[in-house]
């Protein structure tokens, strides 16, 4: 701490009084009371450049800091947004997919109860078929009872009948008939001579004979021409007859 000078209190009079009058001024205690004060005010600005320099610069650094944070917040800020506008536009995007999807959930459930209805009214209509099937069944079944009953009967006339004409006819295949002869031959009586008829379509067909009948085609014509089996089954009787007494 500094010291303070204390000056005495001028006693005018007395200076007066004396013979060569002088005050003492005291210059050098004033000169280095001033001295001090100079350097105390110097010290005092030097302090207080270095403040305000301190100040300065850490304001500067504060204001350098907040603005980086700021460009920081405000960079992460527009992030924000594009990525709200991008959750926007899936926000949209979904709830379009998810119109389309309960549209397609409404129309799939119409086509269901169209189908269940339409799988009700087959299952009835289903039904009935059996009912028709089942009645034409048993209807099939007593008529081919009778059939087999008939047929049991006139077995014994039909083997009368070809072993009186030396001629058997039987079906074979689906749509096909085979017609066997015998006693064609008076050198071999068992020999036999046989031929296949198609009747599957509406014009006749024979696909094999045995043997070989080159009368065959005119006789399929007149077949065709006439409808008339037994007819065409008499004539190639005949025809190969006459391979027989041609020496074929």
């Amino acid at each position: 701490m500094s010291k303070v000078l204390r000056v005495p209190k001028l006693d005018l009079p007395a200076v007066l009084a004396q013979q060569n009058p002088q005050i003492d001024l005291r210059l050098d205690a004033y000169e280095a009371s001033t001295r001090n004060f100079l350097a105390a005010v110097s010290n005092y600005t030097q302090r207080a450049v270095a403040e305000i320099t301190h100040r300065k610069n850490a304001y500067a650094a504060e204001k350098k800091r907040l603005a980086e944070r700021t460009q920081h917040i405000e960079a992460e800020t527009n992030q924000c947004k594009l990525r709200e506008i991008e959750l926007i536009a899936v926000l949209d995007k979904e709830q379009e997919e998810k119109k389309e999807s309960e549209a397609s959930v409404a129309a799939f459930r119409r086509q269901l109860s169209s189908i269940k209805d339409k799988c009700a009214s087959l299952d009835v209509e289903i039904e009935q078929h059996r009912v028709v099937a089942a009645n034409l069944l048993r209807e099939r079944k007593r008529e081919q009872s009778i059939l087999d009953t008939h047929a049991s009967r006139a077995a014994p006339e039909l083997a009368a009948c070809e072993a009186a004409l030396k001629c058997a006819i039987e079906g074979i295949d689906r749509d096909k008939i085979l017609v066997r002869f015998t006693h064609l031959d008076p050198a071999d009586p068992a020999r036999e001579f046989s031929l296949v008829v198609d009747v599957s379509a509406r014009a006749y067909k024979v696909p094999t004979t045995t043997p070989f009948l080159p009368t065959l085609p005119i006789l399929l014509d007149e077949l065709n021409e006439s409808r008339d089996i037994y007819a065409f089954i008499r004539r190639v009787r005949a025809a190969f007859r006459e391979l027989v007494v041609h020496g074929r």
